[in-house]
């Protein structure tokens, strides 16, 4: 004997399809104010500064005194690095008034530039 199933309407997934038909989407009005968002960070971030690196030659005196002002700056409570504390003496330099800078570039002597000669190796 054969059994009959009684529909009393579509099948749900028909009845979803329809829902998804009727109901147009919302698309929520952008905001009066809004802007995209690159123009949003452009606005909010400082323009980047663009660095260079470079390398030189110094003393190993000098490139100790460094190391001092870096210890020295730590225990003021301004952890530097070596970068913090050559530009710091830029700006100190910057800062000073012509004599005073004349004075101070008058004791530092002249090195010959480029890269110290590799030191040979011992023959056995």
């Amino acid at each position: 004997m054969a059994t009959s199933k009684k529909t009393a309407g579509p099948a749900p997934a028909a009845k979803k399809r329809a829902a998804r038909k009727a109901a147009p989407p919302v698309k929520a009005a952008p905001a009066p104010a809004a802007q995209p968002r690159a123009a949003r960070a452009k606005e909010e971030k400082p323009a980047k500064v663009k660095l260079v690196r470079d390398s030189f030659t110094i003393p190993k005196t000098e490139y100790a005194a460094i190391d001092e002002l870096k210890k020295r700056a730590a225990r003021a409570g301004l952890p530097s690095k070596k970068s913090e504390v050559l530009r710091a003496g830029l700006m100190a330099l910057s800062a000073m008034g012509d004599g005073a800078f004349q004075a101070a570039m008058s004791g530092v002597p002249m090195l010959k530039t480029g890269r110290p000669k590799k030191a040979k190796a011992a023959s056995s």
